[in-house]
């Protein structure tokens, strides 16, 4: 029963994971009609700091120096790093969809390196499956691909470099802080980082305007508590390798959103891909919870 019970709640949280991470890539389009993209990102942080400072300022007074610097680290490469670098490379003239599609490296990346690092076993179902989610991730953003400077690129592969060394180090560290008091640290020091972008790219001061104030709402609430928030959840749960699998549902379930908010068609390479997806993704979540089950009744 008490196996039963973690399984369904960890495919709810998995479910709210894919959907929530897909809503950054709706953000993006949102704050692109803003004055300035980084303006949009630092008020974001700021003030999910602040609206988390007060709810977490109990659990932040026990944590350690070490913890709190454990989580600033975390923070700068899966909050700052992350975007900033992604961000920059489509100002070069990446497109989205390639973007997405580097980004779409993250599981295989983590998964290479999961075994030596954390000493998680991932099984020949679950390579299959990364593979299998990798061919979906690419015939969903099929057609994206333009001459672009190499830099552009070589961004984009950095941004997939942050959020795999962020997840293998949560992974490694996990435990040693709360989600809440954790998210709050990552969210200020973001936020201080991004600082020094935004003032560069304008002042730091916002056009109070319902694009600028619905752009940053949207990342606050779905982007940040919900993505970051359910993935650091879903990382004590399960495994680095079958958290970053979810990740290959985001193009698909992204084209959804696009569909909805700004009637974007839905394309059958998206169609096709999104089946790919749920394939490849299947087999490694599977994979994932045999081997852990067999572990428990070894235990």
């Amino acid at each position: 029963m008490a196996l039963s019970y973690r399984i369904i709640a960890t495919s709810i949280l998995e479910t709210g994971l894919i959907i929530a991470w897909s809503s950054g890539f709706i953000g993006g389009t949102l704050a692109s009609k803003t004055s300035s993209i980084f303006l949009v990102l630092f008020w974001r942080f700021l003030l999910a700091a602040l609206l988390l400072t007060p709810l977490a300022l109990p659990q932040l007074r026990r944590m350690t120096r070490r913890d709190i610097k454990l989580q600033a680290l975390i923070g700068s490469f899966a909050m700052f790093g992350y975007l900033a670098t992604m961000i920059a490379a489509i100002d070069i003239g990446v497109s989205p969809g390639v973007a997405a599609l580097i980004a779409a490296l993250q599981p295989l990346a983590t998964a290479a390196l999961s075994g030596g690092i954390l000493g998680e076993r991932v099984v020949p179902k679950q390579w299959i499956g990364l593979a299998v989610g990798l061919l979906g991730v690419a015939v969903s953003v099929i057609g994206g691909f333009k001459q672009t400077p190499l830099t552009g690129y070589a961004l984009a592969l950095v941004s997939m470099a942050c959020i795999v060394t962020a997840t293998l180090i949560a992974k490694a560290k996990t435990g040693t802080a709360p989600i809440l008091p954790a998210l709050t640290v990552q969210c200020t020091v973001t936020a201080l980082l991004f600082l020094p972008l935004a003032a560069f790219d304008g002042g730091l001061a916002p056009e109070i305007t319902f694009t600028f104030g619905y752009a940053v709402t949207w990342f606050i609430l779905f982007s940040t508590f919900g993505a970051y928030g359910l993935y650091w959840a879903n990382l004590k749960r399960t495994s680095a390798t079958r958290v970053s699998s979810l990740i290959y549902l985001t193009p698909p379930v992204t084209a959804v959103w696009a569909y909805k908010m700004f009637d974007e068609p839905i394309t059958m390479p998206v169609v096709v891909g999104f089946l790919l997806c749920l394939v490849g993704v299947g087999l490694a979540r599977n994979g994932t919870y045999r081997h852990k089950t067999l572990l428990m009744h070894q235990d």
